[in-house]
């Protein structure tokens, strides 16, 4: 099969999925609405469900062609969609297990199974509440640990990392503002941005003129950062690079800074390039040879990958996110298999890894079962191994 008709036959498998889905979805509430609505008006209900079922996909696809920001506002209303129905799946199928249960024994109530239908409303109303506003309210989250080397004449450095930023119409430049304040009121030595920085598309980050928000960070050592799958999935590498260098954020790429010859920051490149023309990322061990292994090495890798290759490379400290920790509950049973650590501290031989739920979204501008946090560490370099 040709790469054209593989994804031809992808978008089709998709097309299905996601409208057998919606249909299902669908066809549940209008059998709540027939209460209320005439059958002579099913036509306005559909048209109207399947633009709201749409409205991601068109608003993504339309932004070259469709007028002023209708496009943002229908990927943000496609967005809450996304989650709506991700809960209302889950939701209406146990409701109708539930259901044949009850056709088969017959334990249910009659006035109760009514109350079904309002129930099911409310609750998926409920979670897309509370998660809209949880996504809204970062915390910051301290970890504090020791790196048994020297660093030169520092024995302690503050490092805040944030991951998963996810830039654009929904984490917009208010929410940098807030986040760049939060960063600036810890005081940090060093600032690390651990991928998916921009979500995709570079427009809104410089319509926004969010770069001059980036500016405003100001930690001692500097501002560094690495690429995300979500910059390579956007197609503007060069540009986002450039762009986020001209604000004062250094990017590595498969390379590293030894700063204040007292330690390394050192960044890889994401293993998403490889499917981007670009060769695959350099074993670690060969970007590390050129390092004095005396000296800590603090690294930052975009997916929490790789963990025994930073170990026997050397590495001190990895940083990681781009789990999101599932973002939407039960999600984080999927990454908990997917990754040998998908979030907080762990402690692997000589390195130690902490990997972040990240700041923003992607998709559904709502978090369940995790919280949007800032990643404060502080390390202290007690001078034993070298």
């Amino acid at each position: 099969m040709s790469m054209k008709s593989s994804y031809l036959f992808a978008i089709l498998i998709f097309a299905l999925v996601y409208g057998s889905l919606n249909f299902y979805i669908g066809w549940h509430l209008w059998g709540i609405l027939q209460a209320w609505v005439p059958l002579s008006l099913s036509w306005v209900y559909w048209t109207i469900f399947w633009l709201v079922a749409l409205s991601y996909i068109i608003g993504r696809v339309g932004t070259a062609i469709l007028p002023g920001r209708l496009s943002t506002h229908l990927t943000v209303l496609g967005s809450y969609w996304l989650a709506g129905m991700y809960y209302l799946v889950i939701i209406l199928l146990l409701v109708d297990l539930i259901g044949f249960l009850d056709h088969r024994f017959g334990f249910l109530p009659e006035p109760l199974t009514n109350l079904v239908a309002m129930g099911v409303t409310l609750l998926t109303l409920g979670i897309l509440v509370y998660g809209s506003w949880n996504a809204h309210h970062p915390r910051i989250t301290g970890y504090s640990l020791e790196i048994p080397k020297k660093a030169g004449d520092l024995n302690e450095l503050r490092i805040v990392a944030v991951s998963d930023v996810h830039l654009g119409p929904i984490v917009h430049n208010g929410r940098l503002r807030q986040m760049v304040d939060m960063v600036n009121s810890l005081e940090p030595d060093l600032v690390l941005l651990v991928g998916d920085i921009i979500d995709e598309n570079i427009k809104p980050f410089l319509e926004q003129k969010m770069p001059e928000t980036l500016r405003l960070l100001s930690p001692k050592y500097g501002a560094y950062a690495v690429l995300g799958n979500h910059e390579y999935m956007g197609g503007h590498v060069d540009e986002t690079i450039r762009h986020l260098e001209e604000a004062g954020v250094k990017v590595l790429r498969d390379a590293w800074v030894l700063m204040a010859d007292s330690f390394y920051v050192v960044g890889r490149d994401e293993v998403m390039s490889r499917y981007t023309g670009r060769s695959p990322r350099m074993p670690l061990s060969q970007m590390l040879a050129g390092c004095d292994h005396t000296k800590p090495i603090i690294m930052m890798d975009h997916q929490p990958i790789d963990l025994n290759e930073a170990d026997r490379s050397g590495v001190d400290l990895q940083v990681s996110g781009h789990t999101h920790l599932g973002q939407l509950f039960p999600n984080q049973l999927v990454t908990d298999r997917l990754f040998e650590n998908d979030y907080g501290y762990l402690k692997k031989e000589n390195l130690q890894v902490i990997v972040s739920s990240g700041y923003g979204t992607w998709g559904p501008p709502i978090r369940i079962g995790n919280t949007p946090e800032i990643v404060y560490i502080k390390v202290k370099f007690t001078g034993s191994r070298g």
